[in-house]
Formats: C-alpha cells, structure tokens, sequence
C-alpha cells in the first residue's frame, strides 16, 4: 500500500516514493491529491487525484497542480499559475503570476518562471534562470545558470541558453543553437541550426545566425544581415544592413554592409 490511515491517532501517512518512505500527508480537500502534512497549500489552490505534493513544498493563492505532476522539496507555486502533465517543480525553483508548467518540463535549483510564461515539452530550467514576461521555452531546450528568456522570446529544440545570456524581444534560438557566457538575442533576431553565439556578442533587429556560424568577442550582428556557413565573427567585427556573411572569418574592427 502506498498509504495507511490509523483510526486509533486520526493520523494517516503515504508513501511519496522518494525514498523518504510512510510520511504523514492526507488528501487536499480541493482536487483530492497527496499533499505531505510538512508542505503548505493553500485550501484556494487546487491540487488534482493524481498531483503530488510533498517535502516542503508551498502551493498558494489560485495555484493548480494536476494531472501527474509533482511539486516538491522547497518549490513554491502561487498566485494562478499550473503545473501539470507530468511536469516537475523542484529545489527552491518558483512558478507564479499566470505561467505554465507542462508535459514533461522540469523547472528546478533555483530557477523561476512567471508572468505569463510556458514551459513545457521536456524542456529543462534550472540554476538561476528565469523565464517570464510570454516567453516560451520547449522541446528539449534547456535555459540555466543566471540566463534570462523573456518578452515574446522562444527557445525551443535541443538549445542551451546558459551563462549570463538573455534572449528577449521577438527573438527565437532553436534547433541545437547554443546562447552563453553575457551574449544577446533580441529584436527579430533568430539563431538556429547548431549556431553559437557567446562572448559579449549580440544578434538583434531582423538578423539571422545559423549553420555553424559562431559570432563572438564584442561582435554584433543586426538589421538584416545574415551569418550562416560555419563562418566566425568576431573582436568587434560587425555585419549589418541587408550583408551575407558565409566566407572567411571576420574579425578586429571588420565590418560589411555599413
């Protein structure tokens, strides 16, 4: 049995199945989930048969966990947010304002994700990341250390957004690209196909960085240029106005398309 109830002491325990065994808990009186009497939830917030919650964990104000999701250690989800799929929020992560948990996305450390933002897919977001404003992050995208994703950003498809970068704007990273060390993305920006932009670098307005590009140092690519073909940018080099960049390396204070 994964929980006992004892008449005799009106006490009842269940087995949240991390290893901690039989623990006291009961069954939230509004969704009917295992909450682990150590944890705080709040009778507003509604925990579903199959959400666990345990630890010490806090769920609070119009907070939902559901379906089979788990809310755990010292995770605190509030005001409307939902966690649910088989998602889970752990460490001392947060979820709140209106932001969304889902399918199998794990949010944990120290990590937050508010506003109206999504996560979900098997993303990963962790460390001291936040995620928030409407930004989404999905697919098996992983956002950590002190990265920021926000405004109308989405990251998606097996990226890595880490270090100090932030992604903002309208901008979208996907499929394998890798954003890190204070790097930025924003505007219109996009970065995709195995691309890498780190340093101080920055890729905004309607710019594109793809195909093994790699734009680094204090480089900056913006407008509409666009930077595929392995090639590297670099220093304080530049590609800007409407320029293609798939040739030699470009480096020091080098510039095209101003």
């Amino acid at each position: 049995m994964r929980y006992n109830g004892n008449m005799m002491n009106n006490t009842m325990t269940y087995d949240f199945l991390d290893g901690a065994g039989q623990v006291p808990a009961h069954q939230h009186s509004n969704g009917g989930g295992w909450v682990a009497d150590s944890t705080r939830v709040a009778a507003s917030a509604f925990v579903g048969p199959d959400a666990r919650v345990y630890g010490n964990a806090w769920v609070f104000d119009n907070a939902k966990v559901y379906d089979n999701a788990k809310v755990f250690n010292k995770a605190v989800i509030s005001d409307n947010a939902k966690v649910y799929g088989t998602a889970q929020v752990y460490g001392t992560a947060q979820v709140y304002g209106y932001a969304k948990v889902y399918s199998n996305a794990v949010v944990f450390g120290n990590a937050s994700v508010y506003g109206y933002a999504k996560v979900f897919g098997y993303a990963l977001v962790f460390g001291n990341a936040k995620v928030y404003d409407n930004a989404k992050v999905f697919n098996k995208a992983v956002v950590s250390d002190n990265a920021k994703v926000s405004d109308n950003a989405r990251v998606y498809g097996h990226t890595e957004v880490f270090d100090n970068a932030k992604v903002y704007g309208n901008a979208k990273v996907f499929n394998k690209a890798a954003i890190s060390d204070n790097a930025k993305v924003y505007g219109n920006a996009e970065v995709f196909d195995n691309a890498k932009v780190y340093g101080n670098a920055k890729v905004f307005s309607n710019a594109s960085v793809y195909s093994y590009a790699k734009v680094f140092g204090n480089a900056w690519i913006f407008d509409n240029a666009w930077v595929f073909d392995n090639v590297s940018v670099f220093d304080t080099a530049s590609v800007s106005s409407n320029a293609v960049a798939d040739g030699p390396p470009l480096g020091n204070t080098n510039s095209i398309g101003e």
